[in-house]
């Protein structure tokens, strides 16, 4: 079986590569408190990742090399994830009295009737979710499965930076253990609260829907922050990096705040609503109790509060380190700022805990 769960390690890097960038996140643990270690973001050249699909994995191992001597970490092995899209997850019944090796076995006889690739071309690996609901003889197992090509190519660009691939989770799963240290920092919690995370990324924008803090419902559309960078660059004549730059850093002229902003601002509103109805149009639901917005492009000012007026649910900015310790290596305001667009890294470093 291919470790698309991970086996249970020590420290691991979370490594999140993205359409735009590489984030490298190292956590530690002191009794239930968490503790950031080292982080870095590293920008990507333009196209080294399409829609999540790496293109180009040398750039992408050379950007691996430099955010790792960027964070200054010991730590050699890492966990990165792949899309939702790119993975075929199936809950199946198996006989609650078999061993892991002879669910691994017979899971393996079957596999073919629940993946649609030849068997020879996919990782698979598998979780035990617990008791059957429907029989109690059985355990509900999640299958999970990917094209090779998704893991190794990850693994190639990790070696180029001396990484090894310790953990391949699915993107959804590390969001839904990062929202874990979310949930606490929300007015109402409980059983029954439904939650939107909202991952406005460079050119994807996702949806996930967790119910009871297990994701219910996953959505991808392209539409992102990519978009105001393209529109800056137009309009005043920079460069890609430039317009990248200003836009983080400021500088713009007057105009830029009602011109450029403004329409960006409500592109980025008219995407959240229309997420959230074909969510709504494609399940037993037809209200989330929170949206939270996650991704780099999350932190625009006046964001928050114009998601909550359209959507007329409490909006928040993600930030899964609102509660943890920060290590001496860490510069803290810049890490409050990434932090939206940490989601991922963060439920990935999390894996060292497992």
């Amino acid at each position: 079986m291919f470790g698309l769960f991970g086996t249970k390690s020590n420290a691991v890097l979370g490594v999140d590569i993205s359409s735009s960038s590489v984030k490298l996140l190292e956590l530690s643990k002191q009794g239930e408190r968490y503790r950031v270690e080292s982080y870095a973001v590293e920008p990507l050249p333009a196209n080294a990742v399409v829609e999540k699909n790496i293109t180009d994995v040398e750039a992408v191992g050379e950007a691996l090399k430099r955010v790792a001597g960027k964070a200054r970490t010991g730590v050699k092995q890492a966990a990165v994830a792949v899309s939702g899209s790119a993975v075929i997850t199936k809950l199946i019944q198996m006989n609650g009295g078999l061993n892991e090796f002879e669910m691994e076995d017979q899971i393996a006889l079957e596999a073919d009737q629940y993946i649609p690739y030849p068997l020879d071309e996919v990782a698979i690996d598998f979780e035990v979710q617990g008791a059957s609901e429907s029989n109690p003889d059985q355990v509900d197992v999640l299958l999970a499965a990917c094209r090779k090509e998704n893991v190794d190519i990850r693994e190639d660009a990790l070696g180029i930076a001396a990484l090894t691939a310790r953990i391949v989770d699915v993107e959804a799963y590390a969001l839904e253990r990062a929202f874990s240290l979310i949930e606490p920092q929300l007015d109402a919690q409980g059983e029954e609260l439904i939650v939107a995370i909202v991952d406005v990324g460079a050119t994807m924008t996702t949806l996930s829907v967790l119910a009871d803090g297990k994701t219910v419902y996953t959505r991808e559309q392209i539409f992102g922050g990519k978009q105001l960078t393209e529109e800056i660059q137009r309009r005043y004549g920079l460069s890609l990096e430039e317009a990248g730059l200003a836009k983080k850093q400021g500088g713009l002229p007057d105009d830029y705040e009602s011109e450029v902003l403004a329409p960006f601002r409500e592109a980025v509103v008219q995407q959240v609503a229309r997420a959230l109805q074909f969510f709504f149009g494609a399940s037993q639901y037809n209200t989330v109790d929170y949206v939270i917005l996650a991704g780099g492009t999350a932190s625009i000012q006046g964001l928050t509060e114009m998601v909550e007026e359209k959507t007329g649910t409490a909006t928040l900015v993600a930030n899964p380190f609102a509660d943890m310790a920060v290590g001496s290596r860490v510069n803290a305001s810049a890490l409050s700022n990434d932090a939206p667009s940490l989601m991922i890294a963060c439920g990935l470093a999390m894996r060292s805990f497992d």
